[in-house]
C-alpha cells in the first residue's frame, strides 16, 4: 500500500514508457568511481554514496543512483553548485531533494542531492540497510525486479515502493545502520 504523497508521485510518472531490467554490470562501479571524483573535486569534503541495485550488485535498470546527503541549511548552496556544473535538475523538491542526469561510457548516472534530516532519506538508509543484512528480502527484492521487466514506469514504482513499505513497516526496530552509510 502506497502513501498519499507516494500515489501523488507515481501519478506524474510516465504510464505508457517499459522498464528494462538488466543483470549488472561490472563497468558501474568504474563509473562510479569517475563520476564520485569530479562530484568531490567540485564540492570538496562531501560524502558521496553508491546506492540502489548497480552497488547492491544485482539486476536492475542499469543505472548508478548516486546520493549526496547533506544538511538542511547547506542544500541550497549545493544545490547551486551542482547546478552551475550540471545544469538544471530534472526535478526538484525544495529542500528535501534534487535529481541531476548525466551519462559516462552509455551507463545513466542519477545524482541525487538529498537533505538528509528528511523521512525520505531515513527510510531509504534504513530499506538498503535491511536488504544487506537481510539475504531472504535481498530475493525477494531481485525477484520483484525480475517481474518487472516490461512493466510501465509508474507500475514497476508502484510494485517497487509497495515492497519498500512492506520491508519499512516489518522491519521497525530491526535494522541496525550500516557502515557503509
Amino acid at each position: 500500500m502506497l502513501t498519499a504523497e507516494q500515489n501523488k508521485w507515481v501519478a506524474h510518472l510516465d504510464n505508457k514508457k517499459k522498464v528494462g531490467i538488466f543483470p549488472y554490470n561490472p563497468k558501474t562501479k568504474e563509473v562510479f568511481k569517475k563520476i564520485e571524483e569530479e562530484i568531490k573535486r567540485l564540492l570538496k569534503n562531501i560524502e558521496i554514496l553508491h546506492c540502489g541495485s548497480t552497488a547492491l550488485e544485482i539486476l536492475g535498470q542499469g543505472e548508478i543512483d548516486l546520493y549526496i546527503p547533506v544538511i538542511k541549511k547547506d542544500f541550497e548552496n549545493y544545490l547551486g553548485k551542482l547546478t552551475e556544473h550540471f545544469g538544471e535538475p530534472g526535478s526538484v523538491y525544495p529542500l528535501r531533494r534534487a535529481r541531476f542526469v548525466r551519462h559516462i561510457d552509455d551507463i545513466k548516472i542519477e545524482i541525487f542531492l538529498m537533505n538528509k534530516e528528511t523521512e525520505d532519506w531515513i527510510n531509504h538508509i534504513k530499506f538498503e540497510s535491511y536488504l544487506k543484512q537481510n539475504k531472504k528480502a535481498l530475493e525477494e527484492y531481485i525477484k520483484i525486479k525480475q517481474e518487472s521487466d516490461g512493466l510501465t514506469v509508474q507500475e514497476y514504482y508502484i510494485k517497487k515502493l509497495e515492497f519498500i513499505n512492506k520491508i519499512l513497516s516489518n522491519a521497525q526496530g530491526k535494522i541496525s545502520r550500516s557502515h557503509n552509510f
